[in-house]
């Protein structure tokens, strides 16, 4: 049976065959590609179909959530806040144990989220075969503890942790979390006021049953659901009203220890100050330790690049970095919203450019997207989703501007050598000209439908190149702000760039998992080489065009001979490398990572 995706439709099922709704002739086929089959969920919020994606060969499952409206028609701020959650959603989906986002389509009454299908059974589903033993809770514990980190570290409160939403897939071992739909972005004013009160009965902390959810409420209802499994007792039947405490020790089939119990009972506190802030910390009086794969690289006799210095700091995954033109700085950009300054030799923190906060209205307000040095290295340029560029003095440390980008959200951002203009791209897919002798805007270049996810100008000043999430290359004549040539080939969103010094050869990654080398001047793709195993996020050339490298979402970080296009070696991050950079003399390679560590690689000699 098929579904008709149509909201207003009062009756959706349609005949295996048919192409268009018997009831109201809506096509049956989003986008010309994913077929709902079955409904799997439905509440206030909106539905959840079971669909496959005809466009393949083999037809994969995949998820379509169809999110209504509150109101008839959708608003165009209610439209762009379901672009910045659907891009939050694509970062959350990096983690191996959260479905990936595949696609996201709006039309004027729904917005439709297109994700991963996760074939396995839920934790509501395997209790029905009996209750947890304890070996079995500290393993879920020790599985999604990190993954709540993550999340976090993206500041979003998934506020709905039950044994329904935690799936066991039949060919992974890991638990998967998944139904991201009443998430929260916690910005630090959305924590501190009240808010729609989202949550499952029984399993929802206090202060989110009062709109107030925070970062430990996900532990608290984490640590209800692991209650519910070692009992096989509903929540409610495990909460004494009379004295006001957890009952849920005298309804154990067996026994569990001491420190199971004290870390549960940290855990359930209904007072936040007594309660574990941070997941972490749950891990550590667990004592987990980590997993062998996400332990450092192992030592390789032939590997040409060898890991010299780990940076820690900042306390969500790492997203943008930049490299001083003098190669001694390096500045590195945060989900935690700050913008830190390194010394590269020594490996120490120089100086925090801080997040905005109730004390200070000089950083930004959300995560920092993109950075970059200027010519001569006496200004640092920041771009947020927040949709501002704040210009720093690299000399005092104090912000001398700030422009506002007339849409939503920076995604990239490069300046011009004689340092009179400006780029910077966005996450409405225009791409801005500014002046920044006047600090005003020039000009808007339109031609991008999505995301710009790079920007790369000449050294005359006078050629710019960008990509974008609509899987379209660009190259533009600056002068008089017209398109050379569109460069087609990847099948997903193009999500980095590089070009060789001497502009004869462009590098692309995408979200479908490849790379291509193109001929810049005829236009002309070259080659094109799969990823290792998942989309690539960023690319990095070497000064001298002798190596490129690769950083991918599943965490690898590969170098690659430029010339023969053969891998040199493979390093690894423990989550998805966002952000590379080789040092002007080639010796070092900085990789950031969402496992919020910054590495540094030396070439060896």
């Amino acid at each position: 049976m098929l579904y008709c995706l149509n909201p207003a439709c009062s009756k959706p099922q349609n005949p295996d065959d048919a192409r268009y709704c018997q009831n109201c002739g809506n096509y049956l086929l989003l986008d010309d590609r994913y077929k709902a089959i079955e409904i799997i969920g439905r509440g206030g919020f909106g539905r959840t179909y079971l669909a496959v994606d005809e466009t393949q060969a083999e037809k994969p499952y995949c998820v379509i959530k169809l999110l209504l409206p509150r109101q008839p028609n959708i608003n165009p701020k209610a439209a762009e806040l379901f672009r910045q959650e659907a891009d939050r959603l694509n970062e959350l989906g990096q983690h191996p144990q959260i479905p990936a986002l595949l696609a996201h389509y709006e039309s004027p009454t729904a917005q439709y989220l297109v994700q991963e299908f996760i074939d396995g059974q839920n934790l509501e589903e395997e209790l029905k075969e009996g209750t947890f033993t304890e070996a079995e809770v500290r393993e879920l514990l020790e599985d999604l503890l990190p993954v709540l980190s993550f999340i976090h570290s993206f500041q979003v409160i998934h506020r709905d942790i039950k044994p329904e939403n935690i799936i066991r897939p039949y060919a992974n071992e890991r638990y998967v979390l998944v139904d991201f739909g009443a998430s929260k972005f916690a910005t630090g004013t959305a924590l501190a006021r009240t808010a729609t009160v989202i949550g499952s009965a029984g399993y929802v902390a206090p202060e989110q049953a009062m709109g107030r959810g925070e970062f430990s409420s996900d532990i608290y209802s984490l640590g209800v659901t692991c209650i519910h499994l070692l009992t096989g007792i509903h929540p409610f039947d495990l909460y004494s009203v009379s004295e006001d405490a957890w009952v849920w020790e005298q309804y154990l089939p067996k026994p569990v220890s001491v420190q199971l119990r004290q870390v549960l009972a940290k855990m359930l506190c209904r007072a936040t100050s007594q309660r574990y802030r941070n997941a972490a910390d749950v891990l550590q009086d667990l004592g987990r330790q980590p997993r062998k794969e996400f332990s450092k690289q192992s030592p390789d006799v032939d590997q040409p690049w060898r890991l010299a210095r780990t940076l820690l700091g900042h306390s969500g995954g790492i997203t943008a970095i930049a490299i001083h033109p003098a190669g001694q700085i390096l500045a590195s950009g945060s989900t935690d919203r700050t913008i830190k300054l390194w010394d590269l030799d020594q490996g120490k923190l120089l100086h925090t450019f801080a997040a905005r906060s109730l004390f200070s209205n000089l950083g930004h307000r959300d995560r920092i997207s993109t950075l970059t040095f200027s010519a001569d290295g006496g200004t640092l340029f920041s771009g947020s989703d927040d949709g501002t560029i704040k210009e720093w003095d690299m000399s005092t440390r104090q912000l001398i501007n700030t422009l506002q980008e007339p849409g939503w959200g920076i995604s990239a951002l490069v300046i011009t050598n004689d340092m009179r203009t400006l780029v910077s791209g966005g996450g409405d897919g225009v791409i801005h000209l500014w002046d920044l002798e006047k600090q005003t805007l020039v000009t808007s270049l339109t031609n991008h439908q999505s995301w710009v996810s790079g920007l790369i100008v000449s050294a005359d000043g006078n050629t710019l190149i960008s990509s974008s999430y609509d899987k379209k290359i660009l190259l533009w004549d600056l002068k008089n702000n017209a398109i050379l040539n569109t460069l087609l080939g990847h099948a997903e969103r193009v999500k980095a760039i590089a070009v060789t010094s001497d502009w004869q050869t462009l590098i692309s990654g995408s979200a479908d998992k490849t790379i291509k080398i193109w001929n810049l001047a005829q236009g002309e793709q070259l080659r094109s080489l799969a990823a290792p195993k998942d989309q690539i996020n960023c690319l990095a050339i070497d000064p001298y065009d002798e190596c490129f490298a690769s950083g991918c979402e599943d965490g690898t970080l590969t170098v690659w001979d430029i010339e023969t296009i053969e891998r040199i070696c493979t390093m690894r991050h423990a989550w998805g490398v966002n952000a590379i950079a080789f040092t002007p003399d080639g010796d070092l390679l900085v990789s950031g990572s969402a496992d919020e560590t910054i590495k540094i690689w030396q070439r060896e000699a």
